[in-house]
């Protein structure tokens, strides 16, 4: 996928200096080599937090290794302002989790207390407005909360792909589809830009690419990938030129944003100007992580983003479009049976079975 964020983790973990502080460098560096062994790209911050300058001591230290996102870890009870503070000046999405007390034989030194100082965090949290992804459970041993850094980590892209994602879109939101018709704020809200434009914009864009050198590397490409399933070999140009042309306008018109998806018109008029349908090449950006949706479905083009985002894979909206005629279910249950018997006579007969497959 070149269209979403690269994730790069910092590990910062705390202590309350009434607690050893060699429990959470401790743990911190097992957590990190837990996550470690699951892939996953967790720099450690060596400062851990005591106080406020500790906070911002280890703010310029996550900035020094590139860190985007931010995973602070309670070894011990921690001290509740300092962490944060780190929480609120750190610019990207931050998570929290506390470490587990590890055995009942060693309840002295290797008692942290952080499920308590979990709860204090996040009352202070509250208190300052900031909210930062917490674990269904948030407290766990090394192994544990590796997994649930596993899981922060498609959240920390989706939420830094829309803070840096621009939506072009192009023709008006349709009147008969009125869930089409998306309140532009609630994109800023979440950092978003959009640049709406006309399909008179889009149809000028598509006549403009003609002749471009790409064109026929792209047209090759389709053959390539349609293979047999090439039907119409005579649209395929007209195809590559209207993948050209929305690529080249992407480039051109990013500007401060780094990702961007496309809401187009492309239906009833665009078949008659165009001379094809765009589902084809909606599903070749789709796989690049370039969703792009139909009738200017500026919502349904955030959320295709934001699957892409969360599992790296191409997504699309399906309509839902009519019920499942009964005698359709009925068919479909008859051979689901028919199915079950077979397996069964495979599991029960394997010799007879043999012979007769």
């Amino acid at each position: 996928m070149t269209n979403v964020p690269a994730v790069k983790l910092g590990l910062v973990a705390v202590s309350r200096d009434c607690f050893p502080i060699d429990l959470s460098r401790k743990r911190r560096r097992l957590v990190a080599a837990e996550a470690k062994k699951l892939g996953l790209p967790v720099k450690e911050i060596p400062t851990i937090i005591e106080n406020e300058k500790d906070a911002l001591k280890a703010l310029d230290e996550l900035q020094a290794v590139g860190a985007n996102a931010l995973v602070l870890y309670l070894g011990n009870f921690g001290p509740e302002g300092p962490t944060t503070i780190l929480a609120r000046r750190f610019d990207g999405p931050v998570m929290f989790v506390a470490a587990a007390e590890e055995t009942g034989d060693d309840l002295v030194d290797g008692r942290g207390d952080a499920y308590c100082g979990m709860l204090n965090a996040s009352y202070n949290l509250g208190l300052r407005k900031l909210r930062p992804y917490i674990p269904e459970y948030p407290v766990g041993t090394p192994d544990e909360v590796a997994r649930m850094i596993a899981g922060f980590v498609p959240i920390a892209r989706v939420m830094l792909g829309l803070r840096r994602l621009k939506i072009f879109s192009f023709g008006p939101r349709p009147q008969d589809f009125l869930a089409c018709n998306a309140p532009i704020k609630p994109l800023y809200d979440l950092g978003v830009e959009i640049m709406e434009n006309s399909e008179l914009d889009l149809y000028d864009l598509f006549l403009k690419a003609k002749g471009a050198p790409e064109i026929k590397a792209v047209a090759r490409d389709m053959a390539k990938e349609l293979g047999a399933g090439n039907a119409y070999p005579d649209l395929l140009e007209k195809l590559a030129q209207y993948e050209v042309a929305l690529t080249g306008f992407k480039e051109k018109n990013l500007g401060a944003s780094d990702y961007a998806v496309f809401a187009n018109k492309c239906w009833p008029s665009f078949e008659k100007y165009f001379g094809f349908t765009p589902c084809y090449v909606n599903s070749r950006l789709a796989s690049r992580g370039i969703p792009a949706s139909c009738e200017v479905d500026i919502y349904g083009a955030l959320s295709e983003y934001m699957a892409t985002a969360a599992t790296m894979l191409p997504a699309t909206i399906l309509d839902i479009n009519n019920t499942v005629p009964s005698d359709m279910v009925k068919k479909a249950g008859a051979k689901a049976k028919e199915r079950v018997e077979v397996a069964t006579s495979r599991r029960y007969h394997p010799v007879i079975t043999r012979n007769r497959f």
